[in-house]
C-alpha cells in the first residue's frame, strides 16, 4: 500500500478479482460445473441462468462487503457473529463443509487435468495442486493478494484467446447451436443454485476487503465483483454449446474443445491456465481459514502455523477428492451447499445484515 492510501485498483476491482478467483475453481475453469447447471436449459436459458447469477452475486456482495466494512469484519466468524450472534457456528460448519467439498474439487480436477494432458496419476495432480495451495497460504494476505492479480491477468488474456479461437475454429457449429435451441426452459432454478453455493466466495474474500475506505466503495466493489466473475464463464458457455449434446456428460469439457481445436500449444496453455485458477481459489478458501483462526487467536500467526493450518485442511480435502471424483462432487455436494448457504449466511444476510447497516451496533469482544 502507497503513502496515499489505498489505490482504486485495491478499493474497486481486487475484490472483484479475488471473487473471481475463489468461484471459479474446478469446476467453472474445466467447464463441468457451466454443463452440470446450465446446458440442461439449453443455450439461451443457460444464458439467462448465467445472467440471473450474475446478478445475484452482485447484489449479495455488495451487501456483504458494505455489513463487512460497518462491522469492522476482516475474517468469517467476526461476520458472522455479528449476523447470527451465537448462532454463528451454523455458519462455521456450513463453510467447512464449503471448503471440503470445493477443495476435493479442485484436487479432482488438478488429477484430471494432470492425466489428461501430461498422463500422470491422478493423485500427482492433486499432490501438486496441494503442495502449491499450502506455500502461498504460507505467507499470508499479501501474497495471496499477488496471487489474485497475477493470475487474473493471465486468466482474462487467455480466455480472450480461446474466445478469438473458438469463433474461428467452430462459430458455425456455435451459430447453429443458439439458432435450433428452443425457448429458454427451466433456467432460474440452475442460476439460482449455482448463484447459491457461490455466493460464499464473498465471505471468502472478506480479508481482502481491509482498503475498502468507505460503505460506497465496499457497494461498487460488490457490484462490480459479479460480472467480473461471470465473464469468461459466459465466453466458456457459449463455446461449449457447439458440442452438445456429448459435452454435457464430460468430466473436463475444456480439454473436448482444446482437442477440437488442434492446437497443442494453446492447449498446455489453457490447462496451465486452470491450474492456476485453481490454485487462487483453493488458496483463497484456505487463507480463509487461517485468517479465522488469526482472529480468534488475536494475533498475527507465523509462517509455520499458516503452513501446518493450510495442510491439514487440504490433505483432509485430498482424500475427498481421491474417493469421489470431480463428476460426482459437482453433482451431489454442490447442491447440498447451496441449500446451506442460503439458510446461514443469505437468509441472515438480508435480514439481520440490513439490520445492521441502518443500525450499526459494535462486536463485543470475545473472550
Amino acid at each position: 500500500m502507497s503513502l496515499r492510501g489505498p489505490t482504486r485498483f485495491q478499493r474497486f476491482v481486487l475484490p472483484g478479482l479475488a471473487f473471481k478467483a475463489v468461484v471459479i475453481g474446478g469446476g467453472y475453469a474445466t467447464g463441468r460445473e457451466l454443463a452440470e447447471f446450465f446446458l440442461p436449459a439449453g443455450p439461451w436459458g443457460g444464458v439467462a441462468g448465467m445472467v440471473l447469477a450474475t446478478v445475484i452475486w452482485s447484489i449479495v456482495a455488495a451487501l456483504t462487503f458494505a455489513v463487512a466494512r460497518t462491522v469492522g469484519a476482516y475474517d468469517y466468524r467476526t461476520l458472522f457473529r455479528s449476523l447470527l450472534g451465537p448462532g454463528w457456528i451454523a455458519f462455521e460448519i456450513g463453510y467447512l463443509l464449503f471448503v471440503v467439498v470445493i477443495l476435493a474439487v479442485f484436487g479432482a480436477a488438478a488429477g484430471t487435468i494432470g492425466a489428461a494432458t501430461l498422463g500422470a496419476p491422478p493423485l500427482a495432480g492433486t499432490l501438486a495442486l496441494a503442495a502449491a495451495i499450502v506455500a502461498v497460504a504460507t505467507f499470508g494476505t499479501g501474497a495471496v493478494e499477488e496471487l489474485f492479480k497475477y493470475v487474473s491477468f493471465l486468466l482474462y488474456a487467455v480466455y480472450a484467446a480461446f474466445l478469438v479461437l473458438a469463433v474461428a475454429k467452430f462459430g458455425g457449429g456455435i451459430g447453429h447451436a443458439f439458432a435450433a435451441a428452443p425457448p429458454p426452459h427451466d433456467w432460474a432454478l440452475g442460476g439460482v443454485t449455482y448463484a447459491s453455493y457461490n455466493i460464499v466466495g464473498a465471505v471468502v474474500i472478506l480479508p481482502v476487503l481491509r482498503h475498502l475506505t468507505s460503505r460506497s466503495d465496499a457497494v461498487a466493489a460488490g457490484l462490480i465483483a459479479g460480472p467480473l466473475a461471470m465473464a469468461p464463464a459466459i465466453v466458456f458457455f457459449v463455446a461449449m454449446t457447439a458440442f452438445l449434446p456429448g459435452i454435457a456428460t464430460s468430466a473436463l469439457p475444456s480439454d473436448v474443445m482444446l482437442t477440437a481445436l488442434d492446437l497443442p500449444a494453446f492447449r498446455l496453455l489453457f490447462q496451465a491456465m486452470i491450474f492456476a485458477a485453481l490454485l487462487e481459489s483453493g488458496t483463497g478458501a484456505v487463507h480463509a481459514i487461517v485468517e479465522r483462526v488469526a482472529a480468534a487467536s488475536g494475533r498475527d500467526l507465523g509462517r509455520p502455523a499458516r503452513a501446518g493450518i493450510a495442510t491439514v485442511v487440504v490433505i483432509v480435502c485430498v482424500f475427498v477428492a481421491d474417493r469421489f471424483g470431480l463428476v460426482a462432487l459437482i453433482a451431489g455436494g454442490y447442491r447440498l451447499l447451496a441449500a446451506v448457504i442460503l439458510v446461514v449466511y443469505v437468509v441472515p444476510l438480508l435480514t439481520v445484515g440490513i439490520v445492521r447497516l441502518r443500525r450499526p451496533a459494535p462486536l463485543e469482544v470475545l473472550p
